[in-house]
Order: structure tokens, then C-alpha cells, then sequence
């Protein structure tokens, strides 16, 4: 009798931990991954706290995420932070990568704004790092909670182009930014939803994101962020 209680408590407990997120926490963690979306207008852009602010995000989501695993040992599946679908999903994204960069040294090119220094080489090994919680709070907790909210019921068309609205305001006022984040999360969204992966999602998104910065947006984050406080 106690060996049967036993084995039942093992498996409510096997099954309490694998429960789907109630649509009470997927609200929350929509309010939370848009509240910090407000708090870069905030810090970044007004205070001009930046690297203080990257930090203090990604410091706090990974503790949120290393809380949900406790509770949860299938969330991160869930989430997207899985290797048994690396390379797949890198092989869809990859075209996209690849076109995406041509264009960038075309408006470029173009423009006249092509500036390449060494400063891309950190920013290239560190951005995937932030591009990764930005695809963790845009994509997995903004278009995967409302993809899954019961009481919404949206199509998967609206919920991609609502997050791609929201991920392209929050880089305002930069108009390049705008249009680039815009159509990354379009692309993205569809891909996630698809195929859950935030690994290659961040890995790619930092890469590209360094090298829009330094040849669309003729700007250096690194300087901006690192070099000050040297």
C-alpha cells in the first residue's frame, strides 16, 4: 500500500510539473515582457543607462526562466531552448540570414554608411546573448502566450503581425531599426511558431543585428555601450 501511495505522489508530481501555463501566467508574462519593452524608452533611451539595463534584463529573465524550470521541467522545451531542433531550424533561417545580409551592404553600399571596424568582432560574440532574450520576451512569451491564450483565440497571422507591431515600436525612433525589426519578427514569428527554437533565433538575430548596426544604421554600439565606461 505505501509503495502504490508512492508511486502515485511520483507521478501527480510528474504531472504538476508538466501542467501547460494557466492563461493567468501567460498574462503576466506578457505585461512583464512588454513592461520591459517601456523600460528600454526608459533607460536606454532617456536615462541613457544602457549597459546597466541589458544587465539588470537579462539578470532577471534568466532567474524568471531558472523559477519556471524549478516548477516546470518541460517549460524550457516549451520556450524554445531545445538542441534537437538546432539544425533544422538554423536551415531555415539561414536563406533569410543570408539575403538579409547582401542587403544590408546594398543600402549600404548605397548609403554610404558602410563602416566595418573592430569593434564587430565583441559585439558579434556578445549581442547573440541580448538578441536572445529579446527573442525569449518578443517571441516566446509575446506571440507564444498569445498564440496559446485560450481566451483570445487568435489566428496565428494576427498574433505574428501584433508582435512583429510591438518589436518594431520598441526600437523607434530609429526608422531603419523600425523597418529591420519589423520584418525580422514577421519571419520569426512564423518560424517559431512553426518550430520553437530561441537558440538559433538569438544567435542569428545578434549576428544580424551587428552588422545592421554597422553597415545600415552607420552606428557603434559597442563604443555607445562598452567604450564609455573604460
Amino acid at each position: 500500500m505505501k509503495n502504490k501511495l508512492t508511486k502515485y505522489l511520483i507521478q501527480f508530481s510528474d504531472i504538476e510539473l508538466r501542467r501547460p501555463a494557466s492563461d493567468k501566467v501567460r498574462i503576466l508574462e506578457i505585461v512583464a515582457a512588454v513592461l520591459t519593452g517601456i523600460g528600454k524608452f526608459i533607460f536606454m533611451d532617456y536615462l541613457n543607462w544602457r549597459l546597466p539595463f541589458v544587465i539588470i534584463a537579462v539578470l532577471g529573465w534568466s532567474a524568471y526562466v531558472f523559477y519556471r524550470f524549478k516548477r516546470n521541467k518541460s517549460v524550457l522545451k516549451d520556450w524554445g531552448f531545445r538542441r534537437d531542433n538546432f539544425k533544422s531550424v538554423l536551415k531555415l533561417t539561414l536563406p533569410f540570414a543570408l539575403v538579409s545580409i547582401a542587403l544590408f551592404f546594398l543600402v549600404g553600399f548605397i548609403q554610404g554608411t558602410i563602416n566595418l571596424t573592430w569593434h564587430i568582432i565583441p559585439l558579434l560574440i556578445t549581442y547573440p546573448i541580448w538578441g536572445s532574450v529579446q527573442q525569449f520576451l518578443t517571441i516566446g512569451l509575446l506571440a507564444g502566450n498569445l498564440n496559446e491564450l485560450k481566451r483570445l483565440n487568435l489566428s496565428k497571422k494576427i498574433t505574428i503581425l501584433l508582435t512583429a507591431i510591438f518589436f518594431s515600436i520598441v526600437h523607434y525612433p530609429s526608422i531603419w531599426l523600425m523597418i529591420g525589426t519589423f520584418v525580422l519578427a514577421i519571419f520569426y514569428g512564423y518560424i517559431y511558431l512553426k518550430s520553437k527554437n530561441i537558440y538559433v533565433l538569438g544567435l542569428i538575430h545578434g549576428w544580424l543585428g551587428a552588422l545592421f548596426y554597422y553597415t545600415v544604421v552607420n552606428q557603434d554600439p559597442f563604443a555607445d555601450v562598452f567604450l564609455k565606461y573604460l
